[in-house]
């Protein structure tokens, strides 16, 4: 195992101005798709706190998406987006919405109704109530949602690849075709370390804006 990390490390050696390219476009993919998904799922779990009814069929709706494979989605919007950047993104994207709009709904569904009804006793509009009172107090939840989405966009990028998105993916798929697990152990090491350090870095912000009991 040892004499595989040295060879890993020789070919990164020899490979490092592609590696930092594809790194590079690996955090783009993934950050890009999580941006859209908070923007997209953010009003729409606001939406949905406070529509119940209609929320069951939305939140049906998104989280049927976790039953499809990563690769399976990339590979539905290929016939209509083809390949590249855009398709990538659009199917991580897809991946990274039912945690962060389950959890924003969750998280603002579980504001005690007695909170805000004391803020708005105290004169708060509908708007303060929700800047104020009931995000911060779901806000726990709803990180918790962005951090499994994270951790999931960044793996799952790495099937980008396989579409011709570039990013570490292009380690994996060309080691995996020349049997050279050197090649394969440059793509997902680094993934599984990104991955490992969203998870700890969202968990110590999630722990910070947990109020104490």
């Amino acid at each position: 195992m040892i004499n595989l990390l040295n060879q890993t490390y020789a070919y990164f050696l020899d490979n490092q101005n592609r590696f930092w390219a594809e790194l590079g476009r690996h955090l783009s993919l993934s950050s890009t798709a999580l941006a859209i998904s908070l923007i997209l799922c953010i009003p729409l779990g606001i939406w949905a706190a406070r529509h119940v009814r209609a929320a069951q069929y939305l939140i049906t709706a998104v989280g049927s998406l976790r039953l499809i494979p990563s690769l399976a989605i990339l590979f539905l919007v290929m016939p209509y987006l083809g390949t590249g950047a855009t398709p990538a993104i659009t199917a991580l994207t897809i991946l990274a919405m039912p945690s962060i709009l389950i959890n924003v709904y969750t998280g603002l569904r579980g504001v005690e109704p007695a909170v805000v009804e004391a803020a708005a006793a105290m004169g708060m509009t509908a708007r303060q109530r929700l800047l104020q009172v009931e995000i911060p107090l779901a806000l726990p939840v709803m990180i918790a949602g962005i951090r499994t989405a994270t951790v999931e966009v960044i793996a799952s990028a790495t099937l980008a690849a396989f579409i011709g998105a570039g990013g570490l993916g292009i380690f994996v798929t060309r080691g995996f075709a020349l049997f050279e697990p050197r090649i394969m152990l440059l793509g997902a090491i680094p993934v599984a370390v990104l991955a490992l350090i969203s998870e700890v870095v969202l968990g110590f912000v999630e722990r910070w804006f947990t109020p104490p009991r």
